[in-house]
C-alpha cells in the first residue's frame, strides 16, 4: 500500500530532526515553504505536524510556529539498575538488539579476570558478547561483554537477543552496578555501529554488575551516544 502524503512528509522531517539537520529548540521552515518544498497541500504538511506533535517530536507555539522539542537525555538509573530492555519499557519504547558476536575467548586478558576475579589456574572459562542495541530503531549502545561460563552454559548467539538480565537472574540475584565513564572519540567501526562521526564524541561506560555478597557477574565496556545518555555512577537493583 502506498504511503499517505502526509505520512512521507512526517518521515522526511523526523529524519532530519535525527540527523541533527533541525537541532533542538528549532523553529522549523513555515507550512508554507515546507508546502513548496515538498510539493503539497499546506493541509497536507498540517497533518504531517500533527502527526510529530503527537509523537514528541515537535510542538507547536500559538503564533510563533512550530519547534523541535528539547528532548531531555535519557537517564541510566533513573529508576535503579536496569538492563537496556526494562529502561526502553520505562521509557515507553520499542526496543531490538543485534548481536554481532558471541564466543568463548581463548585467552582473557589480566584485566577481564582480575575484574570477574577468576583465577587463571581455575576451569573457568569465559564468553565475549557483543551487541549493538536500538530504541525505535534508533542506535543507542554497542556492548562489549564478558560473562562467565556458568552463567551462559549452552547458549547460543541467537539466545542473546533480548535481555540478558532476565538470562543472569535464572541463576544469579542482580544486586548492583559500579560504573566508571569517560568521554572518548567514535573510532570507525563504533562510529558506524551507532550512526556518529569518526572522531565525534561518545560515552565510553565500564562496568562490573555484582551480586549483593560481591561476587562479580559480568564484565561490560560499552559505547553510547553522548547526545542521548547521562550515568549514575552506582545504581541499586530495585525489586521488580
Amino acid at each position: 500500500m502506498r504511503k499517505a502524503k502526509f505520512r512521507y512528509v512526517a518521515d522526511i522531517i523526523k529524519q532530519r530532526v535525527d540527523d541533527g539537520e533541525y537541532g533542538t529548540k528549532q523553529k522549523l521552515p513555515s507550512e508554507y515553504d515546507l508546502a513548496d518544498e515538498f510539493q503539497v497541500s499546506r493541509l497536507t504538511v498540517r497533518k504531517a505536524i500533527a502527526l510529530l506533535i503527537e509523537s514528541q517530536v515537535l510542538v507547536k507555539s500559538q503564533g510563533k510556529g512550530t519547534y523541535v522539542i528539547d528532548a531531555p537525555k535519557i537517564e541510566s538509573g533513573r529508576l535503579g539498575l536496569q538492563g537496556f530492555t526494562e529502561a526502553s519499557q520505562a521509557y515507553g519504547r520499542d526496543s531490538h538488539t543485534e548481536v554481532i558476536s558471541y564466543a568463548k575467548v581463548s585467552h582473557p586478558s589480566k584485566n577481564v579476570l582480575d575484574m570477574l576475579q577468576i583465577n587463571k589456574n581455575h576451569e573457568v572459562s569465559v564468553y565475549r558478547l557483543v551487541r549493538c542495541r536500538y530504541w525505535d530503531n534508533e542506535p543507542m549502545t554497542v556492548e562489549q561483554i564478558y560473562i562467565p561460563e556458568p552463567l551462559v552454559k549452552g547458549l547460543s548467539k541467537k539466545d542473546f537477543t533480548g535481555s540478558l538480565f532476565k538470562i543472569i537472574e535464572k541463576q544469579e540475584k542482580i544486586a548492583y552496578s559500579q560504573q566508571e565513564i569517560e568521554a572518548v572519540l567514535a573510532k570507525d567501526h563504533i562510529g558506524k555501529l551507532l550512526h556518529v562521526s569518526v572522531g565525534g564524541p561518545i560515552l565510553k561506560v565500564q562496568s562490573v554488575t555484582y551480586t549483593a555478597e560481591a561476587k562479580p557477574i559480568f564484565l561490560d565496556t560499552s559505547y553510547y551516544r553522548a547526545d542521548k545518555y547521562r550515568f549514575k555512577t552506582t545504581l541499586i537493583r530495585h525489586k521488580l
